[in-house]
Formats: C-alpha cells, structure tokens, sequence
C-alpha cells in the first residue's frame, strides 16, 4: 500500500509538471469509484497513469505480456495494478483476473480497440469490455484522452462521459450479436466524446 501511494503520488507530481492538463466532465466521476470499469480509447502508453492520476483510486488494468519480460518492469507495473493479456486470442484468464478486480471493489481500466492507435483515429472495439462488464454487472465510464504536439509542458486533454448503468449492459454470453452492440454502445459514447472534444496545439 505504501509504494503504491508513493508511485502514484510521483505519477501526480509528474504527470502535472509533463502535461498541461485539461478534465471535462469531472463531475461525472463517481463519489464512490471502485468496482467499475474506465473504457477510453488508446493513443499512448501514457494512458493508464494519465487516466490513473485523474480519477485517483486503485486500479487495475490489462498490459500486453511482452512487458512482462523484463523483470524489474513486470515487478513494477504488477504493484500499479497491471497484469498480463494476450493479445491476438480471448484470454480467458485475463477476462477472469479482471473481473476479480472488479469484485474486490478495484477500479479496471480496459481500452476496448485492444490496441494503440497511431493515427488519433477510434478502431473498432473488441468483445473483451462488454464481456466483463455483463459478467461483472458493472457499470461503464466513457472517457476521451488526446494530447497536442510534444513540446514542454505538452498539452493533454481527457473527456469523461456519463457512466453507462449496469442495467444498460445486460446480455446473454452465448449471444455474441448482443455483446457485439453493448461493445459498439460502449465505443459509440467514446466516439462522442471525441467529436465534442476541443482541439488543443
């Protein structure tokens, strides 16, 4: 508890002195943040702690598994809250560490595109994020993250939508067109708050 109150403060202070940055919607973070899920779109491995330092709170988050090949990494990363995915395959065992987290009153962080995008542009949305919002019953906050050109004090924007209930992400797991909407309602929100959001240099 202690190294990770202390990283995540040095992740405030950094972060803050990094980027010049601008919240929309911050009264749309729940007083009561654990046992949800944060679904942003995904531009940058700056993501997780730049999410992580806005809403505050502990968290968990999916990390592909190459990182974990370094030792010193995977061991860091591991006490922020990552664990490893594979990426190109349902992980099954990922899906379920998440929804362990949730249970245990974690925030989860999951960026439904399963990829980092290079172009700013939203891809489409994989069936891991409705997946484990339906079999957790948790509810869904939207969020928007850019950043402008890279120069001191880079600026960095991040739009948070209202939180999609839990009674809105019902399904049956065995029908994959239902849990291929709730993806696409999921990313349909994200998409909003990308058209609503401001440009920035």
């Amino acid at each position: 508890m202690f190294f990770y109150k202390l990283a995540t403060g040095l992740a405030w202070l950094f972060f803050h002195i990094k980027f010049k940055i601008t919240v929309i919607g911050r009264e749309n973070i729940p007083k009561k943040l654990g046992g949800c899920i944060i679904a942003s779109n995904h531009v940058s491995n700056n993501d997780p702690p730049f999410i992580g330092v806005t809403f505050k709170g502990r968290f968990t988050f999916m990390a592909k598994e190459e990182l974990f090949k370094n030792p010193l990494f995977a061991w860091l990363i591991k006490r922020l809250g990552a664990f490893p995915v594979k990426r190109g395959a349902k992980d099954f065992a990922a899906i379920d560490k998440a929804i362990e987290s949730l249970d245990k009153g974690r925030t989860f962080i999951i960026f439904p595109e399963g990829t980092r995008s290079k172009t700013g542009e939203l891809g489409r949305p994989k069936s891991g994020v409705s997946i484990i919002a339906v079999r957790a019953q948790a509810p869904v906050i939207p969020v928007f993250v850019k950043y402008g050109r890279k120069k001191f004090r880079q600026n960095a924007l991040i739009s948070i939508g209202e939180i999609i209930p839990k009674e809105q992400l019902q399904a049956d797991l065995s029908d994959k067109r239902a849990i291929h909407e709730i993806s696409n309602k999921i990313m349909g929100e994200i998409a909003g708050l990308k058209a609503a959001a401001p440009d920035i240099e």
